[in-house]
């Protein structure tokens, strides 16, 4: 069975830096793109960062282009979101997904495997 792991929330003061990891197994990790999502409490989950099966291709969610890097070690099967300038509307919980092709999905139904998240907390 697929599993995702993600590590590295915790509670942050507004400008501060944090770096999510999501460690997989049992996923041909090289041939599928991954993404990260959030969900906030009473909100929707949305999309963050995606990055294609071999990292050449990225896409990030508006309120976090400059701020946040999504990167994947195809060596390591895991998944990277750098995440800087962090600030109270970042919190949320995040997770760790990946894609049934290789090719960036921006809809959750794109996804077929998922962590379990990781919370970040930013205080102002």
């Amino acid at each position: 069975q697929v599993e995702l792991l993600e590590a590295g929330g915790r509670l942050v003061q507004a400008g501060d830096s944090l770096r999510l990891s999501c460690a997989t197994s049992r996923l041909t990790f090289g041939a599928y793109a991954m993404a990260w999502f959030r969900q906030a409490p009473g909100k929707e989950r949305e999309i963050v960062a995606a990055i294609n099966w071999n990292g050449g291709t990225t896409y990030y969610t508006n309120s976090v282009k400059d701020r946040f890097t999504i990167s994947r070690d195809n060596a390591k099967d895991t998944l990277y979101l750098e995440m800087n300038n962090l600030q109270p509307e970042d919190t949320a919980t995040y997770y760790c997904a990946a894609a049934g092709t290789g090719d960036i999905g921006y809809y959750q139904g794109a996804y077929t495997n998922w962590g379990q998240g990781t919370q970040v907390a930013v205080s102002s």
